[in-house]
């Protein structure tokens, strides 16, 4: 059991990287006048991010659940719910972004694509607000870890 364990926690944590590591992509490539390639690479990226919040959550759950301290440790956290509300409110603001990518008509190769700019300047304020989640989730995830705000 140890090794499923290990192995649900590695899952876990690559999935979260992942997760990080394509928002601050797309959080440094977006711009309301880009190169087609890199606008399609933001589409591509999207995906993945998505795919790696999936993840995330499924092992998470699996942890709190099968894996871990037991699930009784993680529901009487004040600091596991505030997690998961953040966790919750970035990827629902993930949505607004993910929407404007696959509506993007990209042009020829030689073409920039131009977003219009209030629709720019929404998506350049969710990805900041998500970025920021992120960071607060990445604050309180170890004191969760450790019981900090258990009784």
């Amino acid at each position: 059991m140890f090794w499923l364990n290990s192995l649900m926690a590695s899952l876990h944590h690559l999935a979260a990287f992942t997760l990080t590591a394509c928002l601050v992509y797309e959080w440094i490539s977006f711009r309301a006048t880009m190169p087609a390639v890199v606008a399609r690479r933001i589409q591509r990226v999207d995906l993945w991010y998505g795919i790696s919040a999936a993840v995330m959550l499924v092992a998470g759950v699996l942890r709190v659940i099968y894996f871990a301290k037991g699930a009784d440790f993680y529901i009487n956290s004040p600091l596991f719910w505030v997690k998961t509300a953040l966790f919750v409110a970035v990827g629902l603001l993930s949505i607004i972004p993910t929407v404007a990518f696959l509506r993007w008509r990209v042009p020829a190769d030689d073409q920039p694509l131009v977003v219009p700019g209030d629709e720019a300047r929404r998506i350049r304020l969710v990805l900041n607000l998500q970025l920021g989640g992120l960071v607060l989730i990445l604050l309180v995830a170890p004191a969760m870890a450790r019981g900090i705000g258990l009784n």
